[in-house]
């Protein structure tokens, strides 16, 4: 089946926070611009998922729903046939979202004061869950080579060693880097925290999106161990686009972890589930929605190249694009065009008309940097070159 990812539903006035900030600052409608900043899609929705929807609304009533054992043994079957691991439906826990479960993930299973470890620059919402609920911010800051960041591993061990240290939240794939860790990389994180008693929450929100060559290792499969000291967040939300749904899949192995977690989310919701509608988008996406998926990182990798070539060309090395193997996140240095991380925020949004996300909000590591989101229309990614062309060059 062909699929449309050519046309464009705009969101202006439909509670979208990034079509909202174009208003903002005075485009409208007719301008025919869009936003490339916070992580959602701008393709049009599988129509599998929107008729799937179209049922439950005309044969059921929107009264109180847990998920059923199909839609968990959904779950599983998706990942077991896409990243080949074996996990089982007992293992999930509900969530509304991948940042609701790392929130609740540093409660459940720190204390006040303790260290939680992040490599960074890393998804802005994790410093959040250190910082504001009286954690300690571990930095392992990432190591810049080329045209790709690395994990400094002997960073992480010094700081793993800390007994005041007990989490490592884990970015995997890496936003904003768009790393795909391999599976020899996971490994040397897995052992370095199994050694120092430090439990790893492993965000693997962005596993379905990879890049040609790129292979996706889920951190708990690696070995009975690993899984036993970590939870696998999970979620069909950015892969087929539907986190409005807010339905989240949070896979937790050991026992005792996921009666911790369980009763984390229990202080604020007694009988914990999703979105009754989320859980039948997300079944009919794992279902029958993979050549959909096929389709879409088609048409990511397309939008990859025409901008790396597009820079490539015309900059230089006045701005550098990031190799990019997962995720729909494109990490961009502009530092070469010699502006301040503010300045190069308020030309690009006033002057050019774009509209990324920017990348101080990733840590300091992040200034002077862009994250493009590039799941959309290629004529949009185009039309974006063409803008920032004539406002540097």
């Amino acid at each position: 089946m062909s699929y449309d990812f050519q046309s464009l539903h705009t969101r202006f006035n439909k509670g979208s926070f990034k079509w909202n900030e174009l208003a903002e600052y005075g485009i409208k409608p007719e301008e025919n611009i869009i936003p490339f900043s916070v992580a959602d899609m701008e393709f049009v929705t599988a129509p599998e998922i929107i008729q799937a929807i179209k049922h439950e609304l005309d044969s059921s009533i929107m009264g109180y729903a847990n998920a059923t054992q199909e839609y968990y043994q959904s779950v599983c079957n998706w990942i077991k046939t896409r990243h080949g691991w074996e996990a089982k439906p007992e293992w999930i826990l509900p969530s509304h979202g991948i940042v609701d479960a790392f929130f609740a993930a540093v409660r459940a299973y720190s204390k006040p004061g303790d260290g939680v470890i992040l490599n960074t620059p890393v998804y802005y919402p994790m410093y959040s869950a250190i910082n504001l609920q009286g954690r300690r911010l571990v930095e392992n800051p990432l190591i810049n080579k080329g045209n790709r960041y690395e994990i400094d591993f002997e960073d992480l061990e010094q700081k793993a060693k800390d007994p005041g240290t007990t989490l490592l939240i884990l970015c995997s794939p890496h936003n904003p880097c768009g790393r795909v860790w391999t599976r020899e990389e996971l490994t040397r994180v897995g052992e370095i925290c199994l050694k120092n008693n430090v439990l790893v929450i492993s965000d693997e929100i962005h596993f379905d999106l990879l890049m040609p060559g790129h292979k996706h290792t889920i951190f708990a499969s690696i070995s009975d161990e690993f899984a036993d000291n970590s939870i696998v967040c999970t979620a069909p939300s950015k892969t087929f686009n539907i986190a409005g749904l807010q339905t989240s899949n949070i896979f937790i192995p050991n026992e005792n972890l996921r009666e911790k977690f369980l009763r984390e989310l229990q202080l604020s919701n007694p009988n914990p589930k999703c979105n009754v509608l989320g859980y039948v988008a997300g079944q009919a996406a794992y279902e029958n929605c993979s050549g959909w998926l096929d389709e879409a990182l088609k048409i990511i990798d397309t939008n990859r190249k025409i901008i790396s070539d597009f820079i490539a060309r015309e900059f230089d090395k006045k701005i550098k694009v990031y190799d990019l193997e997962g995720t729909y996140l494109l990490w961009m240095d502009f530092n070469g065009l010699g502006l301040g991380f503010k300045e190069l925020e308020k030309k690009n949004r006033r002057e050019a008309k774009l509209f990324f996300d920017e990348g101080y909000l990733f840590g300091k590591a992040g200034e002077g940097y862009e994250r493009w989101n590039i799941a959309c229309p290629t004529k949009y990614i185009q039309a974006a070159l063409e803008r920032l062309k004539g406002t540097y060059l």
